[in-house]
């Protein structure tokens, strides 16, 4: 490989115009020269309609980086692997997790790196409050992740059918700060779903969580808020309370706000990617997978009212 990892990129909707783009351009070490995308086109950059064509004339990629939805990311994900490329998942990493478990067996086969982005993780007060409940013992915690999906999902139908998440798309980024903070193993004890009439996936869930050792967890997730949004994860211990806002964004102990860094969420993860790539080691964690997944399994569904976009 050379010293500079060339990129392709696979789907180019909004997440990856807003977010990757510019933490590409960001990160040393690294080189956007090809884009991949049936309804898209990235000005300056070579452009293909499939990831078969886009591989097929790139020998020299040496990492693919897939932002399509989840539905059509094991196909494209796996043909990359197949060629000898390091992969990049956007959130969620896949629409199963046996989908997930094979790409993570076809990349050990090919001694390459495949990494899942859980870009909430890398919000600046994550790590922090993930030491401070280190030296203490969760009592309780609860979620509220509310947002409004006409805003930040416009037009894309995608999300509410089925292995499109609906309002666990935005839900898992709580799940993925939640299971990287609380270090215990999380269950699912009770889910409530609620799915649209004319819908596949929920747009509304309670969850009723908690650790092996028993602390309780309550999650509300919702994609009808309107007004201000709402990211916020609030942590009991046996010496303190935390409060997680925006998304991981800011933190407040006891409360008192605590110094965080400015947010920085995708470049920390493409500096995550390089390195992984250049020592060429794998880094998937499925826990916030599996929680979606088991909510799915073990869930009660409620009908609701139909949605319009």
């Amino acid at each position: 490989m050379t010293s500079v990892i060339k990129l392709g990129l696979v789907g180019f909707g909004k997440i990856a115009r807003d977010q990757h783009l510019p933490a590409i351009a960001a990160t040393e070490g690294i080189e956007l020269v090809a884009v991949a995308s049936r309804h898209n086109q990235a000005e300056g950059l070579r452009n293909y309609a499939e990831v078969q064509d886009m591989l097929a004339a790139e020998p020299a990629l040496d990492a693919v980086v897939m932002c399509q939805p989840p539905q059509a990311r094991f196909e494209a994900a796996e043909q990359a692997l197949a060629a000898g490329k390091h992969v990049f998942l956007e959130k969620p990493p896949g629409a199963t997790i046996s989908e997930v478990e094979a790409l993570i067996a076809l990349a050990q086969q090919k001694g390459v790196t495949l990494f899942a982005s859980w870009h909430s993780r890398y919000a600046p007060g994550v790590a922090k409050a993930r030491a401070w409940l280190e030296a203490r013992t969760l009592r309780r915690a609860s979620i509220a992740w509310k947002e409004d999906v006409r805003h930040w999902h416009p037009g894309q139908a995608w999300i509410f059918e089925a292995g499109g998440f609906g309002v666990f798309d935005p839900g898992i980024n709580a799940l993925s700060i939640l299971t990287e903070v609380v270090r215990d193993p999380i269950l699912v004890a009770k889910a409530e779903l609620e799915v649209p009439a004319n819908r596949a996936a929920p747009i509304a869930a309670k969850l009723a969580l908690k650790t092996v050792k028993g602390a309780p967890i309550a999650a509300e997730l919702d994609f009808r808020q309107t007004g201000p949004q709402t990211w916020d994860i609030w942590i009991e211990t046996d010496r303190g309370e935390a409060r997680l806002s925006e998304g991981g964004a800011k933190l407040a102990i006891d409360g008192v706000a605590q110094d965080c860094e400015p947010e920085g969420e995708y470049p920390a993860m493409y500096r995550r990617f390089v390195d992984l790539v250049r020592h060429r080691r794998g880094d998937v964690d499925l826990a916030p997978l599996r929680l979606v997944a088991d909510a799915f399994l073990s869930g009660h569904f409620r009908s609701t009212d139909p949605f319009e976009d």
